[in-house]
C-alpha cells in the first residue's frame, strides 16, 4: 500500500479523485491495488485503442462500482466528459481520474469541475514513506544513500541497480520528450528543449537566469520561459521561486531549478543531496495541501547581500520554517538566523546528509538528515 491509499479511499465516497505526479511513480499500480477492495472494479487507459473505444462509447454498466480512467486527459473533452459522467452516474459509481501530466482543470477549456472532485498527488518514494511501508530491509541512515543514486521511483530503486537506474532513466526521460510533451503541448523544437534539460542537470541549487540560458542555447528568452513551464507541467523539473515578501532586500525574480529523479543530477555529493532534501519537502507540503487544504509553498531565500538559505516552507503566505541542506558542515548557517530573526520564523532546521548529531545552537537545530525527514508525512514538523 502506498501513502495515499487510505485518503483516497475516504474521499472516494463523497467525491471523484484525481491522481497526478510524475511518470512511472506507481499511480497505476497503486489504483489497481486499490481497486481490488471493489467488487467489480473497470480499468481503462486513454493509450491503449481498446480501452480508448470503450471509453468513448462509455462501455461498462451500473455494476462497475469503480471506473479507473487512465492518461484520459489526452482526449481534448475530457473534462466535460468526466463530469457528465459524474454528473448523471454518481451513484452507480466511485470514479479515479490519474494522469502523469498535471490534472489542471482550470488552465483549459470552459468547463468547471468544482465541487465534483479532490486532487492528489503522488510523489516517489521517500525517507518517510519507506519507513512506514517497511519493504525493505534497513534503516533510513541506509536508504538515503540508495535514493541519492537510484532515485525513490519504485523501479530503479527497489533494483538498485546502476545499469537498470541508467536505463530505465533514459526511457523515462524519452518518453516525457517524445510522448507527454508532444501529445500536451505545442512544442515544435524538441531537440532544443532536450538541450536546455542538460544544461538545466548541471545547475541545481543555483538560479536559472532565463537570459544566460537563451545564450547558451541561441534563442529568445521567452522561448526559454515557456520551456521551463512547459517541463514544469509535465513533472520533468520542479522550479522554486524566491520568497520576497517581508523581505525589502530579497532577490526578485530567478528560480532554482529541482528534478523529481536525484539520478538526473549531473553534479557533487553536495548538489545531489539539496535535491533530495528538495525532493522530500516538496512530497511533504504537497500531501499537507492535499489532506488539510492549507496552501503551501516552497520557495528559497537570498538577498542582495548574498544571505542565503535553501528552502523557507510557507504556509497561507505566511513562513513557517527555514531549512538549509549540508553534506557534511555541522555548524548551523548563519542565514538561519539573519533570516528566521528577520521574519520572525521560529523553525529553523539544518540537514547534514553524513556525520552529524542532533544539537540546537541559537535557536538552530542541526539534525541528521535521515532522522527528520523520515519522520511520518502526517506529523507536523514545521
Amino acid at each position: 500500500m502506498r501513502y495515499l491509499d487510505k485518503n483516497i479511499t475516504e474521499d472516494l465516497k463523497s467525491k471523484m479523485v484525481f491522481l497526478s505526479g510524475p511518470r512511472q511513480t506507481g499511480k497505476t499500480t497503486m489504483v489497481q491495488l486499490l481497486a481490488k477492495s471493489y467488487k467489480n472494479s473497470l480499468y481503462l487507459n486513454y493509450d491503449s485503442p481498446k480501452d480508448q473505444k470503450k471509453i468513448l462509447q462509455m462501455k461498462w454498466t451500473d455494476a462497475n462500482d469503480l471506473l479507473i480512467f487512465d492518461e484520459i486527459h489526452k482526449y481534448s473533452r475530457w473534462k466535460n466528459f468526466v463530469k457528465g459522467i459524474y454528473d448523471t452516474e454518481k451513484e452507480a459509481h466511485r470514479i479515479i481520474v490519474t494522469g502523469s501530466s498535471r490534472l489542471d482543470i482550470y488552465r483549459r477549456g470552459q468547463d468547471s469541475m468544482f465541487g465534483r472532485y479532490f486532487p492528489w498527488r503522488l510523489h516517489p518514494f521517500c525517507l518517510a514513506e519507506l519507513k512506514a511501508l517497511n519493504i525493505v530491509r534497513g534503516t533510513p541512515e541506509d536508504w538515503l544513500p540508495r535514493l541519492i543514486k537510484h532515485s525513490g521511483f519504485p523501479e530503479p530503486f527497489l533494483k538498485a541497480m546502476t545499469s537498470f537506474s541508467e536505463r530505465w532513466r533514459q526511457l523515462r526521460t524519452d518518453a516525457i520528450f517524445r510522448q507527454d510533451i508532444r501529445e500536451i503541448e505545442q512544442v515544435k523544437d524538441i531537440a532544443l528543449l532536450e538541450m536546455l534539460y542538460e544544461l538545466l542537470r548541471s545547475r541545481v541549487g543555483g538560479s536559472i537566469v532565463n537570459l544566460n540560458l537563451a545564450r547558451d542555447l541561441d534563442v529568445a528568452p521567452k522561448s526559454v520561459k515557456s520551456w521551463l513551464g512547459v517541463m514544469e507541467r509535465s513533472h520533468a523539473i520542479i522550479p522554486i521561486h524566491p520568497y520576497t515578501k517581508s523581505l525589502s532586500r530579497a532577490i526578485l525574480k530567478p528560480p532554482k531549478i529541482y528534478f523529481y529523479d536525484n539520478g538526473e543530477i549531473v553534479g557533487d555529493d553536495g548538489a545531489k543531496f539539496e535535491n533530495l532534501v528538495a525532493t522530500h519537502l516538496l512530497k511533504r507540503i504537497h500531501f499537507l495541501m492535499d489532506s488539510t487544504g492549507h496552501r503551501y509553498e516552497l520557495c528559497y531565500l537570498r538577498d542582495k547581500e548574498k544571505h542565503e538559505v535553501d528552502f523557507v516552507v510557507v504556509k497561507d503566505k505566511k513562513p513557517i520554517a527555514l531549512i538549509e541542506a549540508k553534506w557534511s558542515d555541522t555548524n548551523p548557517h548563519h542565514a538561519l538566523t539573519y533570516f528566521g530573526d528577520r521574519l520572525g520564523v521560529k523553525t529553523r532546521i539544518q540537514l547534514v546528509a553524513a556525520g552529524a548529531q542532533k544539537k540546537t545552537h541559537k535557536g538552530c537545530v542541526v539534525w541528521p538528515a535521515a532522522e527528520w525527514l523520515s519522520q511520518p508525512l502526517e506529523k507536523e514538523i514545521f
